[in-house]
């Protein structure tokens, strides 16, 4: 009996000083992020220079696992570096930090939120307080409302996919009443669209970086009115040289 205690004794304190000597086996949280097919998909793409694709591919990996760190720094890249939203950079940035605050390059990452943050600055700054101005900040205000109507949509719609079991882009959940006003049948299709533009109609070849919201501020006009003057245009999917009506 007293040999069994002892037994039980040594074999208990061997576990203790193994598991102090981490040679527990751990999961690699970074490895499996990194792991998951979305992850991987947007990391391929961005080897090929999709970067708009890479980015769906991130936030659907985000989907799949909101805490995953991986992602979360990715998109802080190509936002910021790829698509010229400082704003959204910033904000994945900071979750990064958030869910590995023992980063080794948390002080690399915090520098670059503070150099997105004075090219924010440099944004508001430039403002005057002029007619012009004052259009231009109205159209950041509802440019901001739509964007954070579009997320509650996109959020509402992950968790029907996640429920339902199938798999759709936030795009899918985007309503098309923005371009309804241009929509109808045989002729009456071009007809609508003429009677939205005025006679002499402007347009614009799409360069890098150019979102809806940004080609409206560069012609003071809405978003809306850009979208109705190009029926049938996908907003998230702008191809570079792509030409569009400006009203």
């Amino acid at each position: 009996m007293l040999r069994s205690v002892h037994f039980f004794v040594g074999s208990l304190a061997l576990v203790c000083v193994v598991a102090l000597c981490g040679c527990f086996p751990s999961g690699s949280s970074q490895a499996d992020e990194e792991k998951e097919p979305h992850f991987l998909a947007g990391k391929s793409r961005v080897s090929g220079m999709d970067y708009q694709g890479a980015i769906e591919e991130f936030e659907r990996a985000l989907d799949v696992n909101p805490r995953s760190a991986a992602a979360h720094y990715e998109l802080g890249i190509l936002l910021g570096e790829k698509a010229g939203k400082p704003a959204a950079a910033i904000y994945h940035y900071e979750k990064y930090l958030e869910l590995r605050p023992g980063a080794g390059n948390a002080d690399i990452v915090q520098q670059q939120i503070m150099g997105l943050k004075l090219e924010l600055t440099k944004g508001l700054t430039a403002l005057s307080s002029t007619p012009e101005a004052q259009q231009q900040i109205n159209l950041l205000i509802e440019e901001n409302r739509r964007l954070k109507e579009e997320l509650e949509r996109w959020r509402t719609g992950a968790g029907v996919r996640n429920g339902a079991g199938t798999e759709s882009s936030p795009a899918q959940t985007q309503p098309r009443a923005r371009t309804e006003p241009t929509v109808g049948r045989g002729t009456g299709q071009s007809q609508t669209a003429a009677t939205n533009r005025p006679a002499t109609t402007r347009t614009y070849r799409v360069e890098t970086g150019d979102t809806p919201a940004s080609i409206a501020r560069k012609y003071r006009i809405s978003a809306d009115a850009l979208l109705a003057a190009n029926p049938g245009l996908n907003p998230r999917r702008l191809q570079v040289g792509q030409s569009l009506n400006i009203p």
